[in-house]
Parts: C-alpha cells; structure tokens; sequence
C-alpha cells in the first residue's frame, strides 16, 4: 500500500520539522512518540517536568505584563505572520498530523487551512476590540466599556485535532493581550513541535518577546500544572467528557476559568420527506469520516419507521464500499484507530450493544494492513438497535452508528 520505509518515513519527520524551524534534538527524550499508520516507535523526545512547567508559567506572566499594552494592531501582526508561515509550511506541518493523527493527507493540510483561517479571523479581531458607550444619568458624565485581557491561558488539546484546537484558542488570546502556555496531546508531539516552531518564528520575525507562547509536553502530570497554577487565569480543555468533569471542579476550586470542548454523541434524525441520495451520503462521512475519532462524528442515526429499512440497506452497502488502510495510500477513506486503547473500547462497545439487544449489521472488525498487527485498522460499524439503551448514550471515540 505504501513503499516508505520506515526510516524514510523517519527522514520524510525530519525534514518537516526543520522546515517549520524546530532545531531541537529528537533523540535521548523519555516522551516516545508513535505513529498510528504503522504502529511503530518514532523518536524519543524530552518531556517537560513540573519544574519546568511551573518556570514557563512564571515566565508567560511575567510576558503578559508587558504584552497587554502592546496596542492590540500590533499583536495583530505576529498573528498575521504565523498564518503567513502556516500557509508556507502546510504541507509539511501536514505531514505530522498525517503521521500522529492517522489522517489522509488532505485531511491533515485542511486542519492546517483551519489554522491559517483562524489567524485571519484573530488578525481581523485585533482591530474590532470595541466597547460600548453608554449614557449616564450624571451630569457631564457618559460610561465607557473597555475590554481587557486577563492574563495567561492554558491550552490542553486533544490528539484527534492535535493543531487546529491549539491554533483557535492561541490566536484569538494572543491578540487580546493574554499569553499562552500549550499542553498538547502526548499522542501528538512532534505536530505540536511543528506548530510551535512556527509560532515561534512568526514572534522573532515581529520583534516580540518569545516568553508570550510556552509549549509543554508529557502525560496528563505535567497538564496538571495548568490546573493548578492560580497564575493560569484561563484554562481551555478538549478532551472527553470525563476528562471535563475532573478539570472544571479542580480549576473552580481556586477561582479560575475554564473552557471546556468536550465529546460528542451526535444525532441525524431522518424523516419520510427527505433526499435519501443526500442523506446517505452525509451519513456515511459523518459517522465514518476519522475513522469516527471526532467529537463531531455522528453516532445515532433515527430513521422514520416507514424508510429505515431501506435507508439502512443503503448505508450497509455503502460501507461495504469504504477502503481502510494507511491513508498515505490516496484511494483510502478510512485510517487507524488511534491505539490499541480505542480498538479494545470499540469492541467493547460492540459487545454491549449486543447485549443490549442491537445487530451489528456490518463491520466491527480489525484489519491487518502492511502484514502488522502494530497498528489497529478497523471496520467502521452499523449497529440496528431496538431503543436507546445505555450503549447508545455513551459516546465511544470509533466510528460505530447506531441506528434506531
């Protein structure tokens, strides 16, 4: 399906990464990266300790005295120049998505657009900072709004958007005078070196103070930090919901915001009136797409009594059509899993529905791709299920459909 090899593919990294600017050492870490494609190790890169957090948290406070009278114009441009760099190195911040992410290459540069969308959103924002003016009741007086910044944002984001979910929340905190501290998945390392570099390189190039934007890296420990700094004004989160609800009591607790983007258990409703031909087809990229691995995938499909049989039919069919496999390959629909983790949750799930008295109708099952078993390549799924019964109110990150 693909002829790289694995030490091409650790040269094609590589080059990627030097052409975003990150001049660091990929060797002698203890954060293992690891790709979903193949299922092997990549590099070893050097994790942050809490120390370290905490230092580059004090350093992100210190920057935001300063960088909160930098007239919001100003910081504006840093964030024109990194969408001007992001739209120079797509391809090659796209590569590492593809490569931690498991996404088709087209897939991955349109996370990327997202990016680049997101500064001209930000850079546009930096001049429409308004406030209202208000008329006062006191002679001589009128009452004025002014927005002001509120200091240093944490930035947690998840593996299955590993760039673009960083790139919403920096662009618009930097160009409101806050500054960023980013913990990205330890799934998704080497996108999120690739990512900072170039923000990075877009803060020297406008001659500001590089402490604005800190990157750090580990397991959930480190994230941890962000939690509990009370210098941390803000934290914004994506992950499960789970994950949300340990987050928003801890980050309460001490009088601190949070923004939270948690899972998904999305529902199409499909009526005796609509356009089948058109339903099918936004069904199927809609529970399918990522291999389901999206907050926004669609998880329950209620279809009026009198057209489920058909419509079902047509979306078995249709999946029976879906190619899986590396998604370097361009004929692939459908990529891996993100781990053994997600495989062993969906089979689970498979087996509770059933249980539960739904019929898997078609897929559910681990396809070997590139003679390996490193990595989990699955089937997506359509489960005809009789009620919504607990299975189906639980979000499970693998493309299962339950139809009702």
């Amino acid at each position: 399906m693909t002829t790289q090899t694995h030490d091409q593919l650790l040269s094609t990294i590589q080059d990627a990464l030097k052409a975003c600017g990150y001049t660091g050492s990929l060797e002698g870490g203890n954060l293992q990266t690891r790709t979903p494609l193949t299922g092997e190790d990549l590099f070893k890169i050097q994790g942050t300790t809490k120390e370290q957090a905490t230092e580059m948290i004090a350093a992100a406070d210190e920057a935001f005295k300063s960088w909160r009278d930098v007239p919001a114009p100003r910081r504006g441009n840093v964030i024109k120049r990194w969408g001007e760099l992001l739209t120079e190195h797509k391809h090659d911040l796209g590569i590492l998505v593809q490569v931690e992410a498991g996404k088709s290459i087209s897939e991955a540069e349109g996370e990327v657009q997202e990016m680049i969308d997101i500064c001209d959103f930000a850079l546009g924002q930096s001049r429409m900072l308004y406030g209202k003016t208000m008329p006062s009741e006191r002679p001589g007086h009128r009452l004025m709004e002014t927005w002001h910044p509120i200091g240093v944002v944490g930035v947690i984001s998840a593996f299955n958007f590993p760039v673009a979910v960083y790139s919403w929340n920096t662009a618009n905190a930097l160009v409101c005078g806050d500054t960023v501290v980013w913990k990205p998945s330890e799934m998704c390392v080497l996108s999120a070196l690739g990512a900072h570099a170039l923000l990075a390189r877009a803060i020297d190039d406008c001659g500001e103070d590089q402490n604005i934007s800190h990157l750090i890296l580990g397991d959930r420990t480190v994230g941890e930090v962000l939690l509990d700094d009370p210098r941390v004004e803000l934290v914004s989160a994506t992950g499960s919901t789970r994950m949300g609800r340990e987050v928003a009591p801890r980050v309460a607790s001490r009088f601190g915001r949070y923004l939270l983007e948690l899972g998904g258990n999305n529902a199409a409703i499909v009526s005796p009136t609509a356009d089948l031909d058109l339903a099918l087809r936004g069904i199927v990229f809609a529970a399918a797409g990522t291999a389901g691995q999206r907050c926004t995938t669609m998880r329950r499909l209620i279809v009026h009594e009198s057209i489920a049989d058909k419509l079902v039919d047509q979306i078995v069919a249709a999946y029976k059509t879906l190619t899986i496999g590396d998604p370097r390959d361009e004929s692939v629909l459908v990529g891996p899993l993100v781990n053994q983790g997600a495989f062993d949750g969906m089979q689970k799930s498979l087996e509770a529905a059933k249980e539960q008295g739904g019929e898997v109708l078609v897929g559910g099952n681990r396809v070997i791709v590139d003679d390996t078993e490193k990595s989990f390549y699955v089937e997506p799924a359509v489960v005809r299920m009789p009620e919504q019964s607990e299975i189906v109110h639980n979000e499970t990150f693998a493309p299962i459909l339950y139809v009702l």
